[in-house]
């Protein structure tokens, strides 16, 4: 190897240039395993819990529907004279009368007698009257006397896919004397069509409605599906333990080998189950555009390493070159033996001296970072992270002094309104005028925190036996300061705010306390807003209003413990 090739590879320069090469490729290759995997499981629970939600919606509507139905035929079948069941004419009549009054049931009303022999129907239709049906299993119920839900099938009379439904009649003796059957048609208006018409995703996402008893596809978003048996054993694992029982979300391969997302809930009044379903290559294409991205920015930072670093390294070893080069060539003897010049002044001196002035920078920048991690940067209140520490050193006290605490958690009512009709900065501005407010409420010992978008929480602390007296006096004032009007903008706005009050002492854990609050505000938000709700930690209260609210939409739980972890 010759003298200048032996050089370039002992250098420094080129072995940090190689080791800089590794760790780069090394972080774009960590880089794009950690942050797909991160994004496809992070996305997975997210889409899990989307389907979980629209299967829920599905499975609950369906569900209706069926009771409705079923409730309906129930009471025809109590209400029908038994007599009419040995005048024909006179009982096509009756169901003529009570189809017309709710036709609920698209393919009609039919009777059979004890027989199992249709006696008439409404609407006519030809080749009912007169039919055997004993051979259904809706009628063999019904004659058992049962109400019953039948197998959908494609219906004799009606020549399309249908549900039928059964109820006996009973004659005076309570007797079953025949059975009142009501036919809808699946795909008919107000009842399953909405189903059968949905989609999920932009390809082959839908949702599949199955009859673990039957082993049958009941309805689906793929018309070819409908009253299909379902797949054998070992085809889809998902469905096998939906089958078996289990309800939920995950990720499984369809029939077709087709990875997808699905969630499976209960239809309660059939015990049939809502599959509802996206392939994954949707669910998940983030992750793809993800992968795409970081591979050209990987590209990118290698091409951009090989231009600036080597030139970085030069500037950087430029000086210690230069004198390396300098005592080469004294040694040579081309240069006298003389001091090398010196570069920069005392590194030691130098560097304590940075040191300290570093010091005194981290010094600052970390009582700047102390303050950030315990206060809200828009209001300057105290944040999630300082409220729970100061809720527990109020429990702490209480049990001491044998107190009793108070927490306000206050919602805006009215804020997402405002915010979305004059911008985020005007929201911004609206809240630190309601902390203004609030902040003159509150007392010195008292802690007035925000803990979300527009909620905050007021924790009142060294309360006495009459402590529900105060924290609604203090609730009281606090609706009271946000119902003047607030000029944001040269525009006048005005909200209002619900308010959840939990009491409790030193024996009340701060969970316990917290999630009181967080019932309580779900009942003001319930009892109409503008109001407060008291409850005593562990235990049930009456709504307490305190002002009338504004019908601005902030309904839902609000977990607030959850978000002072």
């Amino acid at each position: 190897m010759s003298p200048r090739i032996r050089r370039i590879t002992d250098s420094i320069f080129t072995r940090l240039m190689l080791l800089g090469f590794c760790l780069v490729v090394l972080g774009i290759v960590l880089r794009h395993h950690a942050l797909t995997d991160f994004l496809r499981k992070d996305l997975a629970a997210v889409v899990e819990s989307q389907q979980l939600a629209l299967a829920s919606y599905v499975a609950r509507d369906v569900d209706d529907k069926i009771v409705q139905r079923q409730t309906l035929l129930e009471r025809l079948a109590v209400a029908m004279p038994p007599e009419l069941l040995e005048q024909p004419e006179n009982l096509r009549t009756w169901l003529s009368k009570h189809y017309e009054y709710q036709p609920l049931f698209s393919a009609g009303l039919f009777v059979v007698d004890a027989r199992g022999v249709a006696l008439a129907d409404y609407p006519v239709l030809n080749g009912r009257v007169g039919a055997n049906y004993s051979d259904r299993d809706y009628i063999a119920a019904g004659l058992a006397g049962k109400s019953y839900v039948g197998r959908p099938v494609i219906g004799r009379a009606a020549k399309e896919p249908v549900l039928p439904i059964s109820a006996p009649l009973r004659d005076h003796k309570g007797e079953v004397r025949g059975v009142l059957s009501g036919i809808s048609a699946l795909a008919e208006p107000g009842f399953l069509n909405s189903l059968l018409q949905s989609r999920i995703g932009e390809t082959t996402g839908g949702f599949l409605l199955i009859s673990s008893r039957d082993q049958l596809f009941v309805a689906s978003s793929w018309p070819e599906m409908v009253l299909k048996p379902t797949p054998a054993p070992g085809v889809n694992l998902l469905h096998d333990r939906a089958m078996a029982g289990y309800r939920g979300a995950g990720i499984t391969v369809n029939a077709g080998g087709v990875e997808e997302v699905a969630a499976v809930v209960t239809v309660p009044s059939t015990n049939w189950f809502v599959v509802a379903r996206v392939p994954s290559s949707e669910a998940f294409a983030t992750v793809a555009r993800t992968q795409s991205f970081l591979v050209r920015g990987g590209l990118l930072t290698l091409l951009l390493f090989a231009i600036l670093v080597p030139l970085g390294l030069y500037l950087v070893f430029r000086h210690l070159r230069q004198a390396a080069e300098h005592a080469d060539r004294m040694t040579l003897g081309e240069l006298p033996l003389e001091p090398l010049p010196q570069y920069r002044h005392d590194e030691v001196g130098h560097l304590i001296a940075a040191f300290n002035r570093l010091l005194a920078k981290l010094n600052q920048n970390q009582a700047e970072l102390a303050r950030m991690a315990h206060h809200d940067t828009l209001t300057g209140l105290p944040n999630r992270v300082l409220l729970s520490d100061r809720l527990q050193q109020v429990l702490a006290q209480a049990r001491r002094k044998k107190t009793s605490v108070g927490l306000l958690f206050m919602d805006l009512d009215g804020f997402k309104d405002i915010n979305d009709s004059f911008g985020h900065e005007a929201g911004d501005e609206l809240l630190r005028q309601v902390t203004g407010r609030l902040s003159g409420i509150v007392r010195g010992a008292d802690t007035l925190a925000r803990v979300g978008g527009d909620e905050f929480v007021l924790l009142l602390s060294d309360l006495g036996d009459n402590a529900a007296d105060v924290a609604g006096i203090v609730s009281s004032k606090c609706i009271h300061a946000l119902k003047a009007p607030f000029v944001i903008s040269a525009n006048e706005c005005s909200i209002g705010v619900s308010i959840g009050i939990a009491i409790g002492d030193g024996n009340s854990s701060a969970d316990e306390l917290l999630l009181t609050a967080d019932h309580a505000m779900y009942d003001a938000k319930k009892a109409g807003r503008g109001c407060s709700v008291i409850r005593q930690a562990g235990a049930t209260a009456a709504p307490a209003p305190a002002a009338a609210g504004d019908n601005s939409d902030a309904g839902g739980m609000h977990g607030l413990r959850d978000r002072l972890k």
